[in-house]
């Protein structure tokens, strides 16, 4: 555990996302460029609940690869030197769902690095859990730019 954490605010200035869209709510822990634990609180109050699954709410689980990519993006951009870049998402694969989230789950997410693929490329691989169980999973590949002006 290397004692780093972000809130709210710091996941904000890390990355462009608002809500609704902002799916990371805080940062539990992680090491620059190696890995990354962060939480996504899953609430009744979810706009995408209104129209998924009525009566038997569950969360899209491309919201939950939405998720993981978010925390992969914080990952990429952690560090002094990348506070004026973003990381856009470029790949996805071996995706996984294994069992639905729903209102009330917490969402573990874990990222750890795979490899610098060229300069600006991070290939990452992410697994969301809730109680210690895996949910989804995935690797993810995310190209990081300067900030236009």
């Amino acid at each position: 555990m290397s004692g780093k954490t972000m809130d709210i605010k710091e996941i904000m200035k890390r990355i462009p996302h608002r809500f609704p869209f902002l799916l990371v709510d805080r940062v539990l822990d992680y090491e620059d460029d190696k890995w990354i634990r962060a939480i996504k609180n899953v609430t009744i109050n979810e706009p995408f609940f209104q129209g998924h699954f009525p009566g038997e709410p569950i969360m899209p689980g491309v919201l939950m690869i939405e998720a993981l990519a978010q925390t992969g993006g914080i990952l990429a951009l952690a560090g002094e030197d990348k506070k004026e870049k973003l990381a856009f998402f470029m790949t996805i694969d071996k995706v996984k769902f294994r069992k639905p989230a729903v209102p009330g789950d917490q969402l573990e997410l874990y990222v750890e690095s795979l490899k610098l693929v060229r300069k600006n490329i991070v290939k990452v691989k992410g697994e969301v859990s809730v109680g210690g169980k895996i949910i989804a999973e995935g690797e993810l590949m995310f190209n990081v730019i300067d900030r236009p002006e």
